[in-house]
């Protein structure tokens, strides 16, 4: 039975990831750098456990010589990413995470040829919000395949884990960023409003540098995507007011002290509150002259247990030998009807005359 190894096992989200690949009877192999909570976890879970740290590619490759995927749970990804990805390469062993970091996923991308020389799959941000957005954003691609303006949006809150804290805190002096011609452009926080009808009604959303900015141009071939998240006041105006905080947000003194107040941020929303959340995602494609406009949306499970389940089914699909050799997104390898697989997941609910409300409201921006 081939092995997937999940690195950061022990991290809220690792840890759920982890027990859910165990429930699938998934040959799983814990790692971490933390040598006494992977200990706590193999004990807990009966499962083997591999530390090893991410110091060079040497070290990683041999971690990995006996492993056929791996799974990075160990956020902010920014940190973790190119070295297992670069162990990966070396080793043979196919790469999947779940980061929603831009950066992360253009370096991934940007490796391709590798992975197709190595004869190993790179699929990054196999989780919420990425793989509803990105098979929405295959499906309204199928719809309207002359598209040349792509909008998708999500309307899920909840409170963070310790990890995506953290992540916000890496990323927290880089504004906004939105594709425009096919190219990254970067654009001030909250750089535009929408008024959304995400499903329960019209809302506010504001941009947002998600990864579904690359992923979803690489699936699709559209070359311009924006990405919206509600967003309603005052936490519009907080958002706002970062552009003129971001360069004191990114000096190390102040990323130290977030990072200590990071920890006093409880570890995740409980089993109760996971059960009972939703999302609600919303896309539009549009045409060039705008002579043709196609909307869609899903409904989906809270946004973890999303996250949960895409990314052990992403890694099992991997394992089976699904997804090509080379850097994949998950619509991309799999097909804009992947997310109807996840447990929960409602749609797509196709509109065949959208609401011309939704268009930008130049007075929002």
């Amino acid at each position: 039975m081939p092995t997937l190894l999940c690195y950061g096992s022990y991290g809220f989200v690792g840890d759920l990831i982890a027990r859910e690949a165990i429930d699938r009877d998934v040959d799983l192999l814990l790692a971490g750098r933390d040598g006494d909570q992977l200990a706590e976890q193999v004990d807990e879970l009966g499962c083997p456990g591999r530390r090893f740290d991410l110091e060079d590619s040497e070290t990683v490759a041999d971690a990995l010589e006996d492993v056929d995927c791996v799974l990075n749970c160990a956020g902010p990804f920014s940190n973790t990413a190119e070295p297992l990805v670069e162990g990966c390469l070396e080793s043979g062993t196919d790469y999947v995470d779940i980061t929603g970091e831009i950066p992360v996923i253009e370096s991934i991308y940007d490796r391709d040829e590798e992975a197709k020389d190595a004869d190993v799959t790179l699929l990054p941000a196999a989780g919420f919000s990425t793989v509803p957005l990105d098979c929405l954003a295959a499906h309204l691609a199928d719809r309207l395949p002359e598209a040349t303006d792509l909008a998708l949006g999500v309307d899920s809150f909840r409170p963070p884990s310790i990890g995506t804290v953290r992540t916000v805190i890496e990323g927290a002096d880089t504004g906004g960023a939105i594709r425009r011609d096919g190219r990254l452009e970067r654009v001030p926080t909250a750089w535009r409003t929408r008024e959304i009808d995400f499903g329960r009604g019209t809302r506010p959303a504001v941009t947002m540098p998600m990864g579904d900015v690359s992923t979803a141009h690489y699936t699709t071939g559209i070359p311009n995507v924006e990405v919206y998240a509600l967003m309603p006041e005052p936490a519009r105006t907080a958002l706002k007011l970062h552009r003129y905080l971001a360069p004191v947000l990114g000096l190390t003194p102040v990323q130290w002290t977030l990072k200590q107040l990071a920890g006093l941020v409880r570890e995740g929303p409980a089993e109760w509150s996971r059960e009972r959340g939703s999302a609600y995602i919303w896309g539009e494609a549009r045409t060039g002259d705008d002579d043709e406009r196609v909307v869609s949306r899903l409904r989906t499970p809270d946004a973890y247990v999303v996250t949960v389940n895409a990314a052990v089914e992403t890694a099992e699909r991997v394992l089976d030998g699904e997804a090509d050799s080379a850097f994949q997104t998950p619509a991309g390898a799999f097909g804009a009807d992947f997310v109807l697989e996840l447990e929960g997941v409602e749609g797509f609910f196709d509109e065949s005359t959208p609401d011309e409300t939704s268009p930008i409201n130049p007075l929002l921006r």
